[in-house]
This record gives C-alpha cells, structure tokens and sequence, in this order.
C-alpha cells in the first residue's frame, strides 16, 4: 500500500509540474496553469478568525528589560496596531536547572508542565496577558513541548517507565545534542493521558486558544489526533504543528505546519542559487502532497533560524522586504518574528538574556501594510478560505514570476523580480488582462494581453483587479 500511494505522489506530482509549462493551449486559456487536487482533505476544525490571520510569534525572555507577562502586555495594543491577529508565546512552563545550558536555560526544557516560569511573572500574570489580548479581538497559542522533559521534571523520579531507555536501562535524550531534555516514550498509556491532561489544563484554566507544538513530527500521529479532539471539546483550538515531512498530522490534529522547504527556497533565491522555477515547482507539489484546507507557515525568520543560522539581513541581504512580501503573498499563514517589525539585525542569545532593540520602527508600517493587503483580499486568506496560486506564463523563461489569485470576484496578481538583476519580460496569459491598483503605491494601471514588464532588482508589484 505505502509503495502504490508513493507512486501515485509521483504521477500526481509529474501532472502537476508539466501543467505548468507554457503551451499553446495556454495562450488561448484563462486557466493558465489548472491545479490538481489534493490527495487527502483535511478534517481539522478551522476557526472562523484564522482566515484571514497573521500570526506572530513572541520571545517573552528577550521582549523587554523585565522579561515578564505583565511588561509584554503592554505591548499588545501596538501588536493590535499593527494587524496580527495569532500570537504565538514561546514556552511559557518553569525550565529545568538540571544540564540547563547557558545561564537561564532552554525554553524548551521543561520543568513542569502545569506552573508558570517564574521569571516570566505568576499564573495570575499569565491569565491577566491572556484577557487582555482577547479584549482586544487577539487570540493566544502557547509553545508546547510534548516530545521530552528537562531532566529535573517530577516525572522522571515519579514516572521513569514514561520515558524512553537505552539497552542498559538509562534514560536517554530523544537527540545527542539535546543534553538539556529526556525522551517521553508515546508506548505508554499513562504518560499520553498525563500529557493529554497538562494540555487541557491550560485551555480551561487560562482559556488559550491552542498550541504550537515542538517538534510535532517526533510524536505519533494518533496522539495528537486524540488530544485534538479532547481539546476542541473545551472549546475550538487552533494548533500549529513543527514539523513539514509527517503530513498525516494535517489530516485531524493540526491546521498548518512549518513551511521549511519554501523558507529555504527563498534564502536560496536571495542568494542566487534559486529562481521563480524554484517557487513553481514548491508550489506545485505542495497541491499534491498537502491535505486540501490545510496550509504552511511561512516565514523569513523564527527563534531557530534568528539565533542558529541568522537573521533575514545575514540570509537574504537586499532581498529580504521582497521574501517577506512573498510570504504573505503565497499560499499559507505569514509568520513574523518578535523584533522584525522594528529590523532587528542581531542573532538573539537562545540561552541567556539578550533584549530586544525597539528604537527603530521603521518596519512597523512595511509589514503593517502587508498585513492589511491580506485582510482586504480575500484571495490571498488561508487556506480554503483563500484561493490557490496560478502562475502566469511569460514570455521566456527567467526570474520573473507572476502570481494570480483569485476567488469570488477578488483578484490578486503579483509580479516579483526574483533576482538582484533588472529583469524585462512579457506576460501573454489573459489572465493579465485588466484594471488594477497597486496596493503598495495607489496608483491604477492597465494591462493587456502580451503585457510588457520591467522591474529592477528585487522589485515587486501587488496589483488587485477592479
């Protein structure tokens, strides 16, 4: 069975691929390149309010001088300013002090999964952060590590069969290098229901509005899907899986993954090693291979690659505003990351304090007008709610790529230089054929059938159609 599914992946995927090729019959077409269906139809309930969200992810330790729930609550009314609508807490429970590494730890060690890390402030704190946000029409997921513990956790002394041994009967970490946690072992009942437990405490207790989940894939499926539908019962959750391979987890548990592979396709591009045939063909088969409804993340930066591979500005240089652009323009939820709104241009410490500079709010408007594109354009919502990209055909192949999305009488077209070079094409798709304003500029603009482009390096142009 897994053998005849991977074979239909392939055909599905070679379709779709060589539908996006220009043809003769493309030029005669408003369908400038048809989308296949998914091979699976997600089931996850999709809250009404993630249609259109953008999510934000929040570095409580590194936000402020204080670090704390209560100096972070302040900040939501120019969160709230600014247009996101998910805001996404990284952990929030006690860390281990056992093998902690660095001087305050991992945040993804955790000591206990039912108290609140003392730095960030008391449970009070937490729930007053919680009310606040959703006074102000925002919702709250929490950062949850399911996979392992920090060394120091009750369970291990309480519960050791809950965790996974080596030959010689020792508790071992799930990864070498991740000194810091113990491995749960998913064999056991009674851990999956403790784990099923913790998760429902915070939903009741501080009325959260789901989960991110570490390392999502590292976990059987069946647990999630069960612990989802426990969950939905309390109220309708949200959940964000870390992870891209383990599809199946879309299908029930989680609403959207990491989209890993396109963020590592668009730091290819701004380092020259990829083009806009790059970005067709991710798109292409993530038709195919994602759970229809279901969508990625996606993302110019994140806590992992901010502290471990750089910011947007050491990866992506002069393109990174135009990858930024193509996050919320593309299929899937746009991520930004505590401190990019303001540019901030430094690899935050993930072990030890290291603030935030808020002095510079030059960014602030950029993606506050991305953001406010998305809400207003129908087109470019998540998921179902959306509509799925097309790509037009120009007149000869090269950096150049041209975006139509489209659903009920909204249209978006988007048109990015994908290299540092100025780039002249034609685009001959009907598809082109309108009025339209650009929504960065304003300005109206007409375009005809064989429309010519110019654009310089990096440039870009959001038009939607009248």
């Amino acid at each position: 069975m897994r053998n005849q599914l991977t074979k239909l992946f392939i055909v599905l995927l070679v379709v779709s691929l060589i539908a996006c090729k220009p043809s003769t019959k493309a030029k005669d077409s408003n369908d400038c390149c048809p989308k296949p269906a998914a091979l699976l139809k997600s089931i996850a309930n999709y809250p009404e309010w993630s249609n259109d969200a953008t999510i934000y992810e929040v570095n409580i330790r590194q936000y402020t001088p204080e670090g704390t729930f209560a100096a972070f609550e302040k900040q939501l009314p120019r969160l709230k300013e600014l247009g996101v609508e998910i805001l996404w807490i990284m952990p929030i429970n006690p860390i281990s002090e056992k093998n902690r590494k660095g001087s305050l730890g991992s945040y993804y060690a955790a000591q206990d999964y039912k108290k609140v890390n003392p730095e960030f402030g008391t449970l009070d704190d937490f729930k007053s952060l919680v009310s606040k946000a959703h006074e102000l029409e925002l919702k709250v997921i929490v950062d949850w590590v399911a996979n392992h513990t920090g060394w120091d956790n009750g369970w291990i002394t309480e519960h050791p069969d809950w965790y996974t041994k080596d030959k010689d009967g020792k508790i071992i970490s799930p990864v070498a290098d991740w000194t810091d946690v113990a491995d749960l072992n998913y064999d056991n009942k009674e851990m999956r229901a403790a784990m099923i437990d913790a998760l429902q405490y915070w939903v009741k207790e501080t009325d959260i509005d789901g989960y991110r989940c570490d390392v999502a894939g590292m976990i059987p499926v069946d647990f999630w899907d069960e612990a989802r539908a426990t969950l939905d019962k309390i109220k309708p959750v949200y959940m964000l899986a870390e992870d891209e391979g383990e599809k199946g987890l879309l299908v029930k548990a989680f609403n959207m993954n990491y989209g890993w592979e396109f963020h590592h396709i668009m730091n290819q591009v701004a380092q020259g090693k990829a083009g806009a045939a790059e970005v067709k063909a991710y798109f292409a088969k993530i038709d195919t291979i994602y759970p229809e409804g279901s969508y990625p993340m996606q993302f110019t930066s994140n806590h992992d690659e901010n502290s471990w591979n750089g910011t947007e500005y050491e990866r992506m240089g002069e393109a990174a505003k135009t990858m930024a652009a193509l996050s919320f323009i593309m299929p899937g939820m746009p991520l930004i990351y505590t401190g990019q709104e303001v540019g901030n241009n430094k690899r935050l410490k993930f072990f030890d304090k290291d603030q935030i500079d808020w002095t510079n709010p030059a960014m602030q408007e950029f993606y506050s007008k991305l953001i406010g594109i998305k809400k207003a354009n129908k087109a470019l919502w998540n998921g179902a709610a959306g509509a799925p990209a097309h790509f037009l055909h120009t007149g000869q192949e090269n950096s150049l790529l041209v975006v139509d999305r489209a659903v009920e009488g909204n249209k978006v077209i988007s048109i990015f230089n994908m290299a540092k070079e100025p780039v002249t094409n034609t685009v001959g798709c009907p598809r082109i054929v309108g009025n339209y304003t650009n929504a960065i500029t304003g300005e109206k603009v007409t375009y005809e059938k064989d429309q010519s482009f110019t654009l310089k390096g990096w440039e870009y142009l959001i038009l939607i159609a009248e």
